[in-house]
């Protein structure tokens, strides 16, 4: 069935959509880097006219920015309220924890015979190294983060690096509230050096099993250390 010209010019008056969700999106990409960097803190109120000021767009697009980091679970709206960072549950940090075992552990044997392309990783783990010399414990953060990205990227997937995109930037929302980040990363920079020289030497088992205790170590530090002070702050 052919597009009638009458259709294509209905077509054409959604154009300036176009435009609006792609600056939304944009807009969405800066708020989620300022999240995940802790310029905006969980539990913070997100207000519209400073925002939307400050990135000169408008009520509209910023509104639809917010739908679209509600969505992944980074916002909440509250009526009446508004916008806030959103506060995870311990529950939630558990869940997250549950999620990358599936991803990372399946990424890592799902691969085919080495050798791997662990360039991206040799990079993370330089990078949190330098950042620990230099006692920057956020950076050391930061670098965990890119290691367990570049690890999932392994797959070659474009939709599992969105959803691990996504489960670690909801992660990063508890390491925020964290008032010890060299306690919670600091163990781990001698751990992901371990993790590339196994997946460099190909043994791809191995890796795995060292993974799958890692994120359970991991999680066990986490929800004890978030436990306690979600309960002080409650």
């Amino acid at each position: 069935m052919g597009t009638s010209g009458a259709g294509l010019g209905e077509l054409a008056d959604d154009r300036p959509l176009l435009s609006r969700t792609s600056t939304a999106e944009r807009v969405a990409d800066i708020l989620r880097t300022r999240i995940a960097e802790g310029y905006f803190q969980p539990g913070e109120r997100l207000s519209e006219d400073t925002i939307g000021k400050a990135l000169g767009v408008s009520r509209n697009t910023l509104r639809e920015a917010f739908r679209l980091l509600t969505h992944e679970r980074l916002l909440v709206h509250e009526l009446n309220r508004g916008v806030f960072v959103r506060v995870l549950a311990v529950e939630d940090v558990k869940d997250i924890y549950r999620t990358r075992r599936l991803i990372e552990c399946a990424v890592v044997r799902g691969l085919d015979g080495p050798p791997f392309a662990v360039s991206g990783l040799e990079e993370a783990v330089s990078e949190g190294e330098r950042a620990a010399m230099e006692r920057v414990w956020t950076g050391v953060s930061t670098a965990n983060i890119h290691f367990h990205r570049e690890l999932v990227a392994l797959a070659g997937s474009a939709r599992t690096d969105e959803l691990m995109r996504g489960v670690l930037a909801e992660l990063r929302l508890a390491f925020h509230v964290v008032d010890d980040p060299r306690r919670l990363h600091e163990p781990y920079l001698v751990r992901n050096r371990q993790l590339l020289e196994s997946l460099k030497s190909g043994d791809r088992d191995g890796t795995e099993r060292m993974l799958a205790a890692y994120l359970d170590d991991s999680r066990e530090q986490l929800v004890e250390v978030y436990a306690a002070l979600v309960a002080d702050s409650g």
